[in-house]
């Protein structure tokens, strides 16, 4: 039985905005949490003394990353070296220097000849001596045009013909490696792509290099025993058969990842002593043989996993809506008390209207967001918009002004104790007989189109408007 670890998407050296500065190493606090979980992972390998370890891809988050995290990565896999098990680190997106033209961080390991490393930067099968036997393993590095085709090449085409050539060339280079292997031997393919089946994680945000989705039935092939993957920082299970996986990242990265479980794949790989019982049978008896060629490790070998959470730093957001509390401070700080926050990276959220401003005081909540291991803050101010259009008062409705005006007043609460002295004004101020004020042009004034009786003239109509009685509704509308 194999024993393989799985891991990928460590991308030490980033969060550090959601950190704080030791003041007793100097460095920051997230930078310790992924050195901390990476050596959680390689102690796990270590201690139950497994065959393999696959890392999937994308250690740092460029190609260029600084000497202390350079140092802090081989600290961690160089204990599995000193430890006799062989590593395979992949390239990943990250990992490439100029989209692959330029090398790529983890070659070092291979120049300098670091003892049971192996580094997978290009498209290659391995056959590994472990303790329990051998394995064959093949690297799928992260592909861009450049991988599989010239510049001259590409000229022209557009991104959907040069994705279906790059598929295309794939498929013919993967087979080349599949026609090489020794079917009675287990097969790993160790893979850092995006996989049309998968869930989006917070790589979309990190993205580096152009790259393509590949199709999920170009990688599950019955000569597979696992594919292992890296790239997306959500752990999902693909395919049952062969299992395919994607572990992903082992530290959260932002707030997109608040809600997922952070871990690695430990594997098994071991007989299938249905198929061997079988094949020993059919051996036995002279008039039949065993076709070797029909035989493939899927069927030989049998491949289960478990899922290991690791101590990743969590992240919590708190999100309140302030705007129709009468002590919104209150109502602030018991969100927060109600959250666990210790320890945690924290984002509070909080919406309220401008006059709510003054009563929130910000040393206050400051203080109780003391105990989280970091934290922002984040007003959201609401303004009330204009309200829109009433549908009664719409383009083309035919309404008298009375009965546009007791629209309007029926969809305002806060003048419905107005509502009949408003009225009543209303009445007054049209009078019994409606008509109708030109101005110089001829045109009606305020877009009131009423008819003027035809026996009168403009000029005999009485416009005043007796007041004596509404001057107490006046001055409450005043």
């Amino acid at each position: 039985m194999f024993k393989v670890l799985h891991l990928s998407d460590i991308h030490m050296g980033s969060g550090y905005i959601h950190g704080r500065l030791n003041p007793e190493t100097g460095l920051n606090t997230r930078f310790e949490d992924f050195v901390q979980t990476l050596s959680f992972c390689i102690d796990r390998a270590i201690n139950d003394q497994v065959d393999l370890v696959l890392f999937g891809g994308d250690a740092f988050p460029d190609a260029v990353p600084a000497p202390y995290l350079q140092q802090a990565f081989a600290k961690q896999f160089c204990r599995l070296s000193a430890a006799n098990i062989p590593t395979i680190l992949l390239v990943g997106n990250h990992d490439q220097h100029s989209q692959g033209e330029g090398g790529a961080s983890l070659s070092i390991y291979r120049s300098l000849g670091v003892p049971n490393i192996i580094v997978g930067d290009t498209l290659a099968t391995y056959r590994i001596e472990t303790k329990s036997g051998p394995l064959q393993v093949t690297t799928l590095p992260w592909l861009n045009r450049s991988t599989l085709m010239s510049k001259t090449e590409t000229d022209g085409m557009s991104m959907a013909q040069v994705s279906e050539v790059l598929l295309d060339r794939l498929r013919i280079a993967l087979e080349g490696e599949i026609r090489q292997l020794e079917p009675t031997m287990p097969h790993i393919l160790l893979a850092h792509l995006m996989a049309d089946a998968a869930t989006f994680g917070a790589e979309k945000f990190l993205a580096v290099g152009k790259g393509f989705t590949v199709p999920l039935n170009i990688l599950t092939r019955d000569c597979f025993n696992y594919v292992a993957l890296g790239h997306v920082h959500k752990h999902q299970v693909l395919c049952e058969n062969p299992l395919t996986i994607y572990p992903g990242s082992i530290e959260r990265v932002d707030f997109s990842e608040e809600k997922e479980l952070k871990g690695f794949v430990m594997l098994e790989i071991a007989p299938n002593e249905e198929e061997e019982n079988a094949i020993v049978q059919d051996s036995s008896k002279s008039s039949r043989t065993t076709d070797r060629q029909n035989l493939t490790s899927q069927n030989l070998f049998k491949t289960t996993y478990e899922f290991c959470p690791v101590p990743a730093r969590s992240f919590c957001t708190i999100e309140i809506n302030l705007c129709n509390s009468t002590m919104p401070q209150d109502d602030l700080l018991m969100a927060i008390h109600r959250s666990t926050i210790q320890d945690v990276v924290v984002r509070l959220i909080y919406h309220l209207r401008p006059e709510q401003v003054e009563l929130i005081q910000d040393m206050v909540v400051r203080s109780a967001l003391s105990a989280a291991h970091s934290y922002t803050i984040q007003a959201d101010l609401v303004i009330q918009l204009s309200r829109s259009r009433l549908p009664e008062l719409g383009v083309g409705a035919t309404i008298t002004p009375m009965e546009a005006l007791q629209a309007y007043l029926i969809n305002r609460e806060d003048l419905r104790d107005l509502e009949s002295p408003i009225l009543e004004a209303a009445r007054a101020l049209i009078g019994d007989e409606q008509g109708v004020m030109f101005g110089s042009s001829g045109d009606p004034m305020f877009g009131i189109n009423v008819a003027v009786p035809t026996n009168r003239s403009i000029e005999t109509i009485d416009f005043s408007i007796d007041t004596s009685d509404t001057a107490d509704v006046q001055l409450r509308l005043l």
